[in-house]
């Protein structure tokens, strides 16, 4: 077992907000597909700064975060991004790591797409198949 990468597409969720409401046209909607490593054990959606920047995300707050060898640092929270997977998506904020060489796709946004990465077969699957399930407890 080793990692693996996925194509996943981001977008500027406020840009696409802001085509909804006529204020930009929809070619000016900031999107990127980029490979990024499936990690249950992230948190959340982990970018870096080129891509906040290609994205135009602003940071809206800084969170406290511990990384994989125990040291503790403070990084930028952008505003939404959408994150979409083939057919599936979310939106959410993302942490902002300067100078991290790989994307992160973390628990909050694989499990709100309904999604488990599967690390013998080296790819992500749908928790429910091919059929995304909101579970609400």
């Amino acid at each position: 077992m080793g990692t693996f990468t996925e194509g996943i597409t981001l977008t500027n969720a406020v840009d696409i907000i802001n085509a909804r409401n006529g204020l930009i046209p929809d070619t000016k909607i900031r999107t990127l597909t980029v490979d990024a490593m499936p990690d249950a054990g992230a948190w959340t959606l982990i970018i870096n700064e080129e891509i906040r920047q290609k994205l135009g995300l602003a940071i809206v707050e800084t969170v406290e975060s511990s990384l994989a060898d125990g040291s503790t640092t403070e990084y930028g929270l952008t505003e939404p991004v959408e994150i979409r997977w083939k057919d599936r998506g979310i939106s959410q904020q993302a942490v902002v790591i300067p100078n991290a060489g790989e994307i992160l796709l973390g628990a909050l946004p694989l499990e709100g797409m309904d999604l488990y990465v599967d690390p013998v077969n080296q790819r992500l699957a749908g928790v429910h198949g091919d059929r995304r399930v909101h579970l609400v407890k």
